[in-house]
């Protein structure tokens, strides 16, 4: 199934995002792509909002730390950036595959395609495309 979306401001983006999780509900990784300052981490406060894991002031790039946690009644939202990361060993270190492994977990990652081990396991992919200054354009694709 695909399906396109666009936004006309961050405001719209998270409200996209909460829209979204419910697609999202039986989905365990889920591969963010776009440019840096696409919007990716816009996407994921609603999302997170949208799972009742975090408020959308909670959410915060994870450019720097890896991976970001935010834990929901029922599902535990894993937001992940892969950006800094060149080497799989360097991959293998976040224990990503143990994370995979929970029902409740659903894994947001970006720059994800960087490694295709990453690319076999995706169940959903979200593409952010700017095509105006406050302007997106998104895809959200699942299996």
């Amino acid at each position: 199934m695909t399906r396109d979306y666009t936004s006309h401001s961050a405001t719209e983006t998270i409200e996209l995002g909460r829209q979204l999780a419910p697609l999202l509900e039986g989905k365990h990784l889920v591969l963010l792509r776009g440019d840096l300052g696409a919007g990716k981490t816009t996407l994921v406060k609603g999302i997170a909002e949208g799972f009742h894991a975090a408020e959308a002031d909670e959410v915060t790039s994870p450019t720097f730390t890896l991976i970001h946690e935010y834990h929901g009644p029922e599902k535990d939202i894993y937001h992940i950036d892969l950006y800094r990361l060149d080497k799989p060993g360097e991959l293998d270190s976040l224990g990503l595959e143990d994370l995979m492994l929970e029902e409740r977990n659903v894994l947001l990652i970006e720059w994800g395609e960087k490694f295709p081990r990453i690319l076999q396991h995706k169940d959903a992919e979200i593409i952010i495309l700017r095509s105006g200054h406050d302007e997106r354009k998104v895809r959200l694709t699942t299996a």
